[in-house]
């Protein structure tokens, strides 16, 4: 709760900072200040807290929409505006027309902003097909190779709906997979829109085999709900800490997502216990911490999502830092770890430095 109340004391100071200099930039195009203040101020909060709202009201689908602009709007605008500031200080020492250079700081801070919308709404709904081949020195019954397909953080819900899931259905079909993976964020946190959406019945028009694990949004509040359940009925095999072999002797395994709260996840080592090492291993895992683990375990292939590759520039900067590997392709040892960015996106419709994706993955085998 401290936590929580400090969050909200420095969001609302920040939400202050920007509303402040919003107003002193409109006051320069109009006289009639007063009424206009209160609703100036009215208005932002309800939009700044409506990320709030709509998690409270979880059929809202207009709050959700609106508080998804502010986030990827409050990021952008708080980056840009302490540069606004200084270039507003630093003309107070110079010749050039004060007021007019204070319209102009706001026009083109508003048109940056603007593109980067664009830009990023472009981004966030248009996935594009990633490649990687890898070679696994094991066999397996009847082939050569795999072409293995798979996508992570869909986060389907009010922001990415049935149009979404349709595009990710017919872009998979259209890559001719011999196996689907989907590691973790099926949904965001809620499972109502999933399945008010139609989802689960567009999924189950994928032309092969999905199997997936839980990410950390991955979750519902009702307890009573069964979300394993829900996502077997969608024409996937959930694998929630479990081990399944193929018939052609390829392992599967899915774990539980390391964020769920009051829930303890099995130990890889005890997954592995009755595993055949000798024949080829994917591991499903949402979150990519622990590659040593899973190459310890003889793990041959980590698939894993979560990182959105930071989602919104410059904050890949940030999962650079925390994870080994945040995006993209990592061999270390024998074990293959291919991390996606994701086809959805998490709090704001937008993707700028990342974008959305399916990966497409083969697999050669030979002893």
């Amino acid at each position: 709760m401290i936590f929580f109340l400090g969050v909200l004391i420095i969001y609302t100071l920040l939400v202050v900072y920007i509303g402040w200099n919003g107003w002193i930039w409109l006051t320069l195009f109009i006289r009639n200040r007063k009424p206009l203040k209160i609703l100036y101020w009215f208005l932002l909060i309800l939009v700044s807290y409506s990320f709030v709202f709509g998690r409270i009201l979880e059929e809202s689908p207009v709050l959700a929409w609106i508080g998804g602009i502010w986030i990827g709007f409050f990021c952008y605008i708080l980056l840009l505006m302490p540069f606004v500031n200084l270039f507003v200080f630093f003309i107070k020492h110079t010749k050039i027309p004060k007021e007019k250079a204070k319209k102009w700081a706001g026009i083109i801070t508003l048109t940056t902003v603007s593109c980067l919308f664009v830009y990023g709404l472009y981004h966030a709904f248009t996935p594009v097909v990633r490649n990687y081949e890898i070679t696994i020195p094991k066999k397996i019954e009847g082939r050569k190779s795999l072409n293995i397909v798979m996508a992570s953080d869909m986060h389907f819900g009010d922001l990415s709906g049935a149009k979404q899931a349709k595009k990710l259905v017919e872009n998979i079909n259209t890559l001719n997979p011999d196996l689907v993976l989907f590691p973790g964020d099926i949904i965001d946190d809620n499972i109502e829109p999933f399945l008010r959406k139609g989802i689960p019945d567009i999924l189950k028009e994928i032309k092969a085999p999905v199997y997936a694990s839980m990410g950390n949004h991955d979750q519902e509040e009702d307890k009573d709900v069964d979300l394993v359940q829900i996502f077997n009925d969608s024409g996937m095999r959930m694998l929630d800490d479990e081990v399944v072999v193929l018939d052609n002797g390829l392992t599967l395994i899915g774990r539980k997502d390391r964020g769920y709260r009051d829930v303890v996840r099995a130990k890889l080592a005890d997954l592995m216990k009755n595993v055949d090492v000798s024949r080829p291993i994917i591991l499903l895992d949402h979150q990519p911490y622990d590659l040593d683990i899973a190459e310890k375990n003889n793990i041959d292939l980590l698939v894993a999502g979560h990182t959105h590759r930071g989602q919104i520039a410059p904050a890949h900067l940030i999962t650079k830092r925390i994870y080994e590997n945040d995006w993209g392709y990592l061999k270390k040892g024998n074990l293959h770890t291919i991390v996606s960015s994701g086809y959805g996106f998490w709090g704001t419709p937008l993707r700028i430095g990342s974008q959305s994706e399916i990966v497409q993955i083969k697999v050669n085998f030979h002893p």
